[in-house]
């Protein structure tokens, strides 16, 4: 019977669970995003967020239940060091979930999981969008209008050198010495 299921069991016993999700909480930490299923991320999410809560106190306590959770000295020391800083005027919702495509080989719900203030895509400024150039050309030119063109630069091919064979130089150099005699 599945009554008062309180979180998912992923399929797995709680030894076997705990010790999956200490080991995908520590990469998160360390890459700051990861893939995995769905049902893990959610998992995960669940499992991380208090622990982010709790970093953003840096006190001895504070630290030793958060690596009896991760069992990683160094994720830790990364969470209080480089991720709390971060996240210390954020309430809550350190995490965020994107559904990617399903799995190829068994078909399977996949997601990626990821730190929010660490997402270099949507920290940057968005950039201007480029002038859409359609294939048919059938936009006609008005004077008062003007005309974005994109424009595409080529690398410069790189140059190799040949070499000319020995003999052939040897032959030149004996010419212009004839050359010179005649001279």
């Amino acid at each position: 019977m599945r009554h008062k299921k309180g979180f998912n069991h992923l399929g797995r016993k709680k030894g076997h669970r705990r010790a999956m999700l200490a080991n995908m909480a520590s990469s998160l930490i360390l890459h700051k995003r990861i893939t995995t299923t769905v049902a893990k991320a959610k998992a995960l999410r669940m499992y991380i967020e208090p622990l982010i809560t709790k970093s953003k106190d840096d006190a001895t306590h504070s630290r030793r239940v958060v690596f009896s959770y991760l069992n990683d000295k160094v994720a830790t020391a990364e969470l209080f060091r480089e991720v709390s800083p971060k996240v210390a005027d954020r309430p809550g919702g350190y995490t965020r979930i994107v559904k990617l495509a399903t799995r190829l080989g068994d078909s399977a719900d996949m997601a990626m999981i990821e730190l929010v203030d660490f997402n270099e895509l949507l920290l940057t400024e968005a950039k201007p969008k480029k002038a859409r150039r359609s294939r048919r050309g059938g936009a006609k030119k008005t004077e008062g209008a003007p005309v974005a063109e994109a424009t595409v630069e080529e690398a410069p091919a790189p140059e190799a050198k040949v070499e000319e064979p020995k003999s052939e130089e040897k032959k030149d150099d004996s010419a212009e010495g004839e050359e010179k005699k005649e001279a």
